[in-house]
C-alpha cells in the first residue's frame, strides 16, 4: 500500500464555492503562481505518485457554502487519479481541513473519531478532538483548556483483504509570533504557542497509546510545524511535539525514519519537507511533514521517500516534476510504501 502525507499549500483557492476549478491566470495564494500554474503542477504531482491513499493537509475548505470533499473529488476525477474518494472530519474556521483521499477499489475507509464528545468544558483525558483537552500549563495548579484549530483526522481503513488500519491525520499549530510588536513579545507569544503544542501532541498522544495498547495498527501523518532541533524553544521545554508524539516507552513507541536522523543528528545534513522564504530572503528548509508508524507495520519494513526536488535523485532527474514540486505547494510530500 502506496500512502502519503502532502500539505498543499492554499489548495482551497483553486476552487469556487460550488467545487469546481478555477484554472486561470489568476494569482493563486501562492507567491507569483498562477491558479492554472499550481493546478497543473498538483496534477503532475499526484499522477506521478500514483497513490493508493493521501493525507491531505491544507485541504480545501469545508463551511456553509463549501463542500472540501467535492472540491479533491473534482480534483481527482480531473487528473484521473486513483484515490479519487475523499473525506474529511470535524471541520474548522481556517479554510484549511484535513482531509483523506483514497482509492475506493483498494479499501473501505470512515471518519472514526474517538474520545468522549466533552464539547468546551473539556477532559483531562483525551476528549474527541472536537471538544477540548485540560492541562496545566504553567504550573499553577489551574488546568489550562487547549483546543485544537484544526481537529486531527481520524480515518479507519479497511483493505479489501480485512486488514484494519488506523490512521490520524496531524496538522499542528503553528509557533510563529504573529501579532508581536516586539522582540519581548515575539517571545513570550512564541513560548505561549510553544505550550499549546506541546498540550496538543500530549493530547495526540494519549490518543496513540490508547491505540497501541489495544494492539492496533496505527499511522499518524501530517504536519507537526516541529520537530527535534528545529528551534531554540525545543531547550527551554526539554524536546519537541515530534519527541512527544514518538513516545518513549520502546513497545508503544511510534517510528519515523527522518525524526530518527534529526533526534540523533545535532550537525550536518538533515532531511527536510519543506522549502520557503520571505520575499528577499534566502531560502529555507525544515522537517515538518512526517509519518510515524507503530511497532508491527515498522517490523514490517516499510520504505519512506520524501519527494524533495534536490534531495531526493529521481525527482530532481525529472525536470517535469522538479518544476511541479516546486510550484505546487511550499511542503513536499512525504510517501511510505507498506508491504500489505
Amino acid at each position: 500500500m502506496k500512502l502519503a502525507t502532502y500539505n498543499v499549500e492554499w489548495f482551497n483557492t483553486l476552487f469556487d464555492d460550488a467545487g469546481r476549478l478555477i484554472n486561470d491566470g489568476t494569482w493563486s495564494s501562492r507567491w507569483s503562481v498562477t491558479k492554472a500554474q499550481q493546478t497543473a503542477a498538483l496534477g503532475t504531482v499526484f499522477q506521478t505518485m500514483d497513490l493508493d491513499a493521501v493525507m491531505i493537509v491544507e485541504a480545501p475548505d469545508t463551511s456553509r457554502h463549501r463542500d472540501g470533499t467535492v472540491a479533491l473529488e473534482t480534483f481527482a476525477k480531473t487528473f484521473n487519479l486513483r484515490a479519487r474518494k475523499a473525506i474529511i472530519g470535524f471541520d474548522n474556521e481556517t479554510q484549511q481541513e484535513i482531509a483523506f483521499l483514497y482509492d475506493p477499489d483498494l479499501m473501505d475507509a470512515k471518519h472514526a473519531p474517538l474520545g468522549d464528545p466533552v464539547g468546551k468544558k473539556g477532559s483531562r483525558d483525551a476528549p474527541r478532538f472536537d471538544g477540548a483537552f485540560k492541562l496545566d500549563l504553567d504550573i499553577d495548579a489551574t488546568p489550562d483548556v487547549i483546543t485544537w484549530s484544526k481537529p486531527p483526522l481520524e480515518v479507519a481503513v479497511t483493505t479489501k483483504t480485512g486488514q484494519v488500519l488506523h490512521l490520524i491525520g496531524v496538522h499542528a499549530k503553528s509557533k510563529a509570533p504573529h501579532g508581536a510588536d516586539s522582540d519581548a513579545e515575539a517571545t513570550r507569544i512564541s513560548i505561549e504557542n510553544r505550550r499549546k503544542q506541546l498540550a496538543q501532541c500530549i493530547w495526540l498522544r494519549q490518543r496513540v497509546d490508547g491505540h497501541l495498547q489495544r494492539g492496533e495498527d496505527l499511522i499518524v501523518m501530517g504536519d507537526f510545524n516541529d520537530g527535534p532541533g528545529l528551534d531554540e524553544y525545543e531547550n527551554l521545554f526539554g524536546r519537541s511535539s515530534v519527541e512527544i508524539v514518538l513516545g518513549e516507552d520502546e513497545a508503544l513507541r511510534l517510528f519515523d525514519p527522518h525524526a530518527r536522523i534529526a533526534l540523533g543528528r545535532r550537525m550536518g545534513a538533515m532531511p527536510t519537507t519543506s522549502r520557503f522564504k520571505r520575499r528577499d530572503e534566502p531560502y529555507r528548509n525544515a522537517l515538518l511533514d512526517y509519518i510515524m508508524v507503530s511497532p508491527i507495520l515498522r517490523d514490517l519494513g516499510p520504505h519512506w521517500q520524501i519527494w524533495h526536488p534536490f534531495d531526493n535523485p529521481e525527482c530532481y532527474e525529472n525536470i517535469r516534476l522538479r518544476e511541479a514540486l516546486l510550484l505546487a505547494s511550499d511542503h513536499f510530500p512525504v510517501v511510505i510504501d507498506l508491504p500489505l
